[in-house]
């Protein structure tokens, strides 16, 4: 029996040159980075990310700045 599964499945062109190029930083491709995923999954029983209809509201650069000095004081 073979122990890995091809798997196929169409994503936005565009998307996928963009991902390619992280993943090339990172010298991977992206079934590296797929098969990542999936362990992920598998260690996590979930989701290795939030997934949600109500994101979190976006923090400005100042308020993010206030929050990095508030916990790790002035740099």
């Amino acid at each position: 029996m073979p122990s890995t599964t091809l798997f196929r499945t169409r994503v936005p062109t565009a998307r996928l040159r963009r991902a390619e190029k992280v993943f090339s930083r990172l010298g991977m491709k992206p079934g590296d980075a797929f098969n990542i995923f999936l362990a992920q999954v598998e260690i996590r029983n979930d989701m290795p990310f939030s997934v949600t209809t109500s994101p979190d509201r976006i923090l400005s650069t100042a308020e993010q700045g206030k929050i990095w000095e508030d916990s790790l004081g002035e740099y």
